[in-house]
């Protein structure tokens, strides 16, 4: 009897282990999934006008203002090289008040630079993370790669929880890793359906 209760005894720590064990595993991280995010202002004709005045440092209202006073080329065509040099004076006198140098000027041009004629995106990476469920609640977002490039918020989902809301917010800077990336993703509830 005396060895049949040491046995016991001695199986009691890996049991405790077995049941914690059990107990954390119904926590499980679920892949986020993010759809869209590069939607721009409707006025920018498809610039990312956000992107590249926060990488200038510069409201998006004075971009857009300077902006005015340059004659891009048309869809397809090579800028002449006198209006090449006109814009890039138009562009300075308006954003050199800020502290926007011609260097950093072609530096983040040339960063966001895309044809849309043809189909291509400016630099983007795409964000990953993940949300932690317990009993088919979500307890935590996780952030695994805040991506970058992000001209508007994306849509952020949990696969097989259709009913969580999820809500993105970006941050915006000088660092072209970072601008446009994840600052956060917020959990809240759907809103209730209209009633009839």
């Amino acid at each position: 009897m005396k060895s049949f209760l040491l046995a016991v005894l001695a199986c009691l720590p890996s049991l405790a282990l077995a049941q914690t064990s059990a107990a954390s595993g119904d926590e499980t991280h679920v892949p986020l999934t993010f759809t869209g995010g590069y939607e721009t202002n409707p006025v920018d004709h498809g610039r990312p006008v956000i992107l590249i005045a926060s990488a200038l440092k510069v409201p998006p209202e004075v971009f857009r203002e300077t902006f005015t006073h340059v004659k891009p080329a048309g869809a397809g065509q090579q800028p002449e090289e006198a209006q090449v040099r006109k814009n890039k004076q138009a562009l300075l006198a308006g954003l050199s008040p800020y502290g926007v140098t011609d260097e950093r000027l072609n530096e983040v041009s040339n960063y966001y630079r895309y044809n849309r004629s043809q189909g291509e995106m400016w630099r983007t990476t795409p964000a990953s993370g993940y949300a932690t469920v317990s009993n088919g609640v979500v307890t935590g977002i996780t952030i695994t790669n805040p991506g970058s490039g992000y001209s508007s918020a994306p849509t952020v989902s949990v696969t097989g929880l259709p009913d969580v809301a999820l809500t993105a917010t970006l941050a915006f800077g000088t660092d072209f890793s970072k601008n446009g990336s994840i600052k956060e993703v917020k959990v809240g509830a759907l809103p209730a359906p209209a009633a009839p």
